[in-house]
């Protein structure tokens, strides 16, 4: 054998290597965690599952920080299942368990490369970035003043994350093209996963579910029965799953992954079952803007993708629960003004609309949401129960703020487009 060729073997074996080495850990935390559920160590969980989790993230970030995105999805997917296990295991509901910070305090890692790459915001492409920082440090600054540093500080890990991770994927665009694979595999077996674990809630309802809903009294997510429940799957509700799958399905349109039939078969099915309109209303127009803005090469694979997916749904979608539970939320899309749960979001916009926009300060961060519970001694606050993305900005943030994030996102929307 050649120099040349011996050459390009070992350095396909270092590869494969360094591949390997960047999954073992994630794994290790995976086999860990499923050994201390299996074997009722809920106790010992709920304090070692956020501490490897971060350990982890840390490990991955500085060796691997592409696989670090990946782990980062997988957390958020996996982590509200590993809690609702733990809490079944120890036969005690923790209304705020240390493991749903694990895939929030593992993401803002991330802002390490806010730090590393700061010069990159001075740049046309980091710019929008600036922009929506900017607003919520505005935000900020008026949450510390009306509700307290900590309601605000917690608040602002919840707005600020997306971009920072999004932020750590613009800092490393010259390896656009493995940052986007491993994008596309996570997504694709995230949506395999959560989509096969969404049809078994249905239909069987584990009883770790059951508990989670009784005691989180979760209302909204149906009954907790076979055939009854709102799929939430792995995920703490329907909603947060619904757009989960609703952005893998995305992917999986243009993908060329041989498991896409799979995983978007089981995942559109999950999807439907979540029953959850403005998810299904949102997939359909992402769909219409892939195709519009699409080459005839990626409109054949997603129409091929379609076609493929239909065949498989056909026969599912004509068991009759299934074909029940999704009759009655098309219906309810046609009758409008019989349906409650419009009704009352279209009377909430009406009434707190003026509210929101007469205020031109904002209320700032920890005003809204779970953060309420830092200002109120553990309860939740006037707006704690605030069900609206979309008055949750002028609200909070206030017009200096809106501006500043509205613009930023736009801007950001204008240059991927």
């Amino acid at each position: 054998m050649s120099s040349i060729g011996r050459i390009g073997i070992d350095n396909a074996l270092r590869i494969v290597k360094v591949d390997r080495s960047g999954w073992m850990p994630p794994t290790l935390l995976w086999i860990v965690t499923g050994t201390l559920i299996v074997t009722h160590q809920g106790t010992v969980l709920t304090l070692a599952f956020p501490v490897l989790s971060i350990a982890v993230g840390f490990w991955l970030y500085i060796r691997s920080p592409v696989k670090y995105v990946g782990y980062v999805w997988w957390l958020w997917f996996l982590s509200p299942e590993v809690r609702r296990l733990v809490d079944w295991t120890n036969g005690a509901y923790t209304p705020t368990s240390p493991i749903q910070v694990a895939p929030l305090a593992v993401t803002m890692i991330s802002g390490l490369s806010l730090i590393r790459f700061y010069p990159v915001l001075a740049q046309r492409r980091g710019l929008p970035v600036l922009l929506v920082l900017s607003g919520l440090g505005y935000a900020f600054m008026v949450g510390v003043l009306s509700s307290g540093p900590l309601a605000a500080l917690y608040d602002l890990a919840n707005w600020v994350y997306p971009i920072l991770i999004g932020f750590h994927i613009l800092a490393y665009s010259r390896q656009y093209a493995e940052y986007r694979e491993t994008i596309v595999r996570t997504f694709i077996g995230g949506i395999l996963v959560t989509g096969i674990y969404g049809l078994i809630q249905f239909c069987v309802m584990p009883p770790w579910d059951v508990f989670w809903m009784r005691y989180s009294q979760m209302n909204s997510l149906g009954d907790s029965v076979p055939f009854g429940v709102r799929v939430f799957s792995t995920m703490n509700s329907s909603g947060p799953f619904a757009f989960a799958m609703m952005g893998a399905l995305v992917y999986v349109m243009a993908a060329n992954h041989r498991v896409r039939w799979l995983a978007g078969a089981f995942g559109l099915l999950s999807l439907s079952l979540s029953l959850v309109r403005s998810a299904w209303g949102g997939w359909v127009i992402a769909m219409l803007v892939q195709l519009a803005k699409s080459d005839n090469k990626m409109r054949m694979r997603i129409a091929v993708t379609a076609m493929v997916l239909a065949f498989f749904l056909m026969p599912l979608l004509m068991v009759s629960p299934i074909v029940e539970r999704m009759q009655v939320r098309l219906q309810s899309i046609v009758n409008l003004h019989d349906d409650r749960s419009y009704a009352a979001r279209n009377d909430f916009y009406e009434k707190f609309a003026r509210t929101a926009f007469s205020d031109l300060t904002g209320e700032g961060l920890g005003a809204t949401g779970t953060s309420t519970k830092l200002a109120n001694d553990g309860r939740l606050g006037e707006y704690g129960n605030f069900d609206s993305g979309v008055m949750n900005i002028p609200f909070v943030l206030g017009w200096p703020g809106m501006l500043l994030y509205v613009s930023g996102l736009m801007w950001l929307l204008e240059t991927v487009s």
